[in-house]
């Protein structure tokens, strides 16, 4: 038997006028970022909880909390770094992530490489990074908010 297990998440966020736009680790500052307690990260989000899932250690409301004042606007590479530690601890080990940011904005193409090492650099194992749009269908395509979906290769101890 294996010890490789897979997770998968999905994250999504209203956009909030004036808000940094925080996507997959890195600022985006022409665009409005999206709500919430943190930073509104919906890739760094749906890859905590992608990771979690492999490992069977909750989300990332168990993991952090919700309406814990320390995690205030608290940046998703943080939170990727806190989830390195918390996998050490386990012995477990991230093989890698694919996640795909779902939006009319921002554009990825340009910033993919720098998201992917940022995130990597912060989770400790190989991020991918796609994109797409939804045709201006629904909330995503609308402009109204962000989503990202996860994908995580575990190898637990």
């Amino acid at each position: 038997m294996t010890n490789l297990r897979v997770g998968s998440a999905f994250d999504a966020h209203q956009i909030q006028p004036g808000k940094p736009c925080w996507i997959a680790g890195i600022l985006h500052p022409d665009f409005d970022g999206c709500e919430g307690h943190s930073d509104g990260d919906v890739v760094s989000h749906a890859i905590v909880d992608a990771v979690l899932s492999a490992c069977s250690l909750g989300d990332l409301g168990s993991f952090v909390g919700v309406g814990r004042p320390e995690y205030d606007g608290v940046r998703g590479v943080q939170l990727l770094g806190e989830l390195r530690g918390l996998l050490t601890q386990h012995g477990h080990t991230v093989v890698n992530v694919s996640a795909q940011l779902i939006a009319q904005t921002p554009k990825m193409a340009a910033m993919r490489e720098e998201c992917e090492q940022v995130l990597s650099d912060a989770l400790g194992a190989p991020v991918s990074i796609s994109a797409t749009t939804t045709d201006h269908m629904g909330f995503t395509g609308s402009g109204e908010g962000r989503a990202a979906i996860a994908t995580a290769l575990v190898e637990l101890a």
